[in-house]
């Protein structure tokens, strides 16, 4: 398709259209193979400027292009963005379910009158006749395929329709050029993508370094759900305000991370499969102007956020595969400022996954495997990190470059000669004739008697159980280096076998000295992260004068305001008050036992003392903060509070809730410690005499502590029964704590 003759002037057209003054990497190149009509297959990483290779040659040529995209939220991102640049906004459509019929016969006039650049569409879109018919007598320039990884099976995000474009855009009949483009894709998937949409012999591929240099990599241990949670706040507390994502498995754990989240002070917010579209949109919408920080999004379900300043990508949950990795990752940074990428790994998250493969057909979960596989030991790896990633995409790279951008690199492990070691791994790949694939490499040299060893007789070859005894971590590490060191490399054609290179073959005749660092065991190194936080724990110094202070402030505050001193603070919260020295309301709101309430209520002397005392003694504050615990509303305690307000009597809603009278008791002081307000006077009014109730009020008023076992000793000669003080009880603290 021929284009307007500003063509020979391709970066008079980039200032024009975009105010850019030059290229990145190959993107002129890219441009110029497209106006030459090759079909053209780009490779380039998150952020490095794909959409430009199309973007821009879209507005140059006649016609309309074909954008054929996955998501509809990237989609209109897309257009949004593209119009920005336009005096109209009929010169960039999308074409998908969301329009409505008027809207899209507008779509259409808009193609029709020449007057749209580039159309967006699903491949869904492509499949209905009406719509190939309509193209079929449109003047396309070109079409452009993107996350063209979705034609692979072998790739993270396979869609069925995207197999069928190549079939959709044979009816529609235009003899035009194709440009692939893919963030993600290994050699394999390069090689499928290339295959299924026919591209002809004189098509071009560019591949850019997947390398994002300014992207921190690390990984840490992960425990049970509060320790994992209160590591996540402390991260993305550590930059304020800035944005980022939270990726996650379930919509449960999306809730739950973007309500500690909340409760810290950090604006967040879910987004899953489960919202409604409204919601969905909303939420992107806040994220892109700010009003949202934090997004905690399911990996599921992707969103088509395209958002410069994302300082920070975690993993709560471990991908299912490293492409799925690096393109979630490589939403940190794309402003070529630093971010930071932490992913939580747990050896039971990749057991958890293999059980969802169990029901798949054999070669999809063979597939499912190996990549988790992969994923494994990029978790495990006390290699650079940077360089097993660039590996996995076929790319080489030397480690000194990382330049302490993985933690890895920053903080190396000691490293030890396994030189012979790499030998007998070398020759084990050959005593299996270079048909099996690393896990039974491993089982191989450690001499474990599985049904596979012994069925096939390995058990009688040489080299088995030449590392016996010694741990799996090790050997894991050493095949994992010769593969790194391209001694061996992966057929992923016959699902990851391991084959002998030159290089390998040459180290067996000369073998020279090998130094690896050992993979991480991260139960162990969680184990002992765990006992360091204990000690850290117990490390933190109160201080005793400061508590002595706070107690008579409280014995102070207690008589001004004629209440017993536990319904202001009670002693825990005084202790931690003595550790962590708050001297604001938000801090204090950030003491265990404190609700904001309480804070605003009590607070103000409190603070004003510490803050005197921090300033009289020159004390450091710790930097660390308090992760405030989300309230612990379970289903129990919502349906509890949603009874009161009803007004139901209590015993109903304790066989509601398949509770004892006391079990309830016990859960609704639990709910008006964390601040919840629970008004029982309805109930009380027929079960509890005017009396006793005075009685133990009065009790309350003058008592050291809110036990009613002590109160019970002292109020039996006044026949009051423990349930009436029990549930007084929670009247007093009701009214008088909250």
């Amino acid at each position: 398709m021929t284009a307007r003759p500003v063509t020979n002037h391709i970066e008079e057209a980039l200032y024009d259209f975009f105010g850019f003054d030059q290229f990145k990497g190959n993107q002129k190149a890219i441009i110029e193979s497209l106006f030459e009509g090759r079909d053209t297959f780009v490779i380039m990483p998150t952020g490095g400027g794909k959409s430009l290779c199309y973007q821009l040659p879209g507005l140059m040529m006649d016609g309309c292009a074909l954008v054929i995209s996955p998501l509809i939220a990237l989609m209109k991102n897309q257009v949004d963005s593209i119009r920005s640049y336009s005096d109209k906004d009929s010169v960039a459509h999308y074409l998908n379910s969301s329009l409505s019929k008027t809207q899209m016969r507008q779509v259409k006039e808009d193609i029709t009158a020449g007057e749209t650049k580039l159309l967006f569409v699903a491949p869904e879109t492509l499949t209905k006749e009406e719509n190939i018919e309509f193209f079929r007598d449109s003047n396309i320039s070109f079409v452009a395929v993107d996350e063209a990884h979705c034609i692979s099976e072998w790739g993270h995000d396979f869609r069925p329709e995207y197999r069928r474009i190549r079939e959709m855009l044979d009816e529609i009949g235009h003899q035009v050029p194709i440009i692939a483009l893919t963030a993600t894709a290994t050699p394999k998937v390069q090689s499928d993508i290339v295959k299924n949409l026919r591209m002809g012999e004189t098509h071009k591929t560019f591949v850019s370094s997947f390398n994002r240099d300014n992207l921190y990599y690390e990984v840490r241990p992960k425990g049970k759900k509060d320790y994992t949670i209160r590591q996540i706040i402390q991260c993305v507390k550590e930059v304020p305000g800035e944005s980022g994502i939270v990726y996650v498995q379930s919509r449960k754990a999306a809730e739950e991370v973007a309500e500690a989240l909340r409760v810290n002070d950090v604006r967040a917010a879910p987004y899953h499969a489960g919202l409604d579209p409204k919601t969905r949109s909303r939420t992107q919408d806040q994220f892109l102007m700010e009003d949202v920080d934090v997004i905690c999004a399911t990996i599921a379900f992707g969103m088509g956020i395209d958002k410069p300043d994302v300082r920070f990508v975690i993993h709560y949950d471990i991908p299912k595969s490293i492409e799925n990795y690096y393109q979630e990752t490589g939403r940190a940074g794309r402003d070529g400022i630093d971010g930071r990428c932490v992913a939580f790994y747990a050896y039971k998250d990749i057991l958890r996954l293999e059980k969802f493969l169990r029901d798949k057909p054999l070669m999809e979960r063979e597939m499912g495997a190996q990549l988790m596989q992969e994923v494994m030991a990029y978790s495990e790896t006390t290699a650079c990190r940077r360089r097993f990633l660039l590996h996995y995409f076929g790319e080489h790279y030397d480690e000194k470059d990382c330049n302490k951008m993985c933690d890895n690199c920053r903080h190396p492990k000691k490293r030890i000669d396994v030189k012979d070691k790499v030998v007998a791994a070398l020759k084990a790949v050959k005593q299996l004739d270079e048909n099996y694939p690393l896990k039974t490499l491993i089982e191989f040299v450690l001499g474990k008697e599985t049904k596979q060893m012994k069925d096939y007789k390995f058990t009688q070859r040489a080299g088995f159980a030449v590392g016996k005894g010694e741990e799996e971590v090790l050997w894991s590490s050493i095949f994992r280096q010769t593969l790194l060191n391209n001694f061996v490399r992966k057929d992923i054609e016959s699902y990851g076998t391991i084959k002998m290179t030159e290089q390998g073959e040459a180290f067996l005749k000369k073998p020279v000295k090998f130094e690896i660092p050992i993979d991480h065991d991260f139960e162990k190194e969680l184990a002992a992260d765990m006992r360091v936080a204990a000690d850290d724990a117990r490390a933190v110094t109160l201080d005793e004068p400061l508590l002595v202070a706070l107690k008579g402030l409280r014995k102070q505050e207690a008589k001004r305001l004629d209440l017993p001193p536990f319904v202001i603070f009670q002693e825990t919260s005084l202790v931690e008050m003595a550790t962590r020295y708050p001297i604001t309301l938000d801090e204090m709101k950030n003491i265990n036992g404190i609700s904001i309430n309480k804070a605003r209520r009590y607070a103000t002397p409190f603070l004003v003392l510490i803050e005197k005392y921090v300033e009289e003694n020159d004390i450091d504050r710790p930097l660390e903060f308090v992760v405030k615990q989300v309230a612990n509303k379970s289903k129990k305690k919502v349906n509890i509070i949603q009874s009161v307000d009803r007004k139901i009597p209590l015993d109903d809603i304790a066989s509601g809730n398949q509770l004892s009278m006391d079990e309830l008791m016990e859960e609704m002081v639990s709910i008006v410690h964390s601040g919840t307000k629970l008004n029982i006077d309805y109930y009380l009014e027929d079960e509890v005499d005017e009396y006793s109730m005075e009685e133990t009020y009065e009790y309350f008023m003058q008592a050291e502590t809110d036990d009613p076992d002590l109160a019970f000793q002292e109020l039996k000669e006044e026949d009051v029964t423990i349930e009436e003080i029990k549930l007084i009880r929670i009247k007093f603290l009701t009214e008088m704590a909250n």
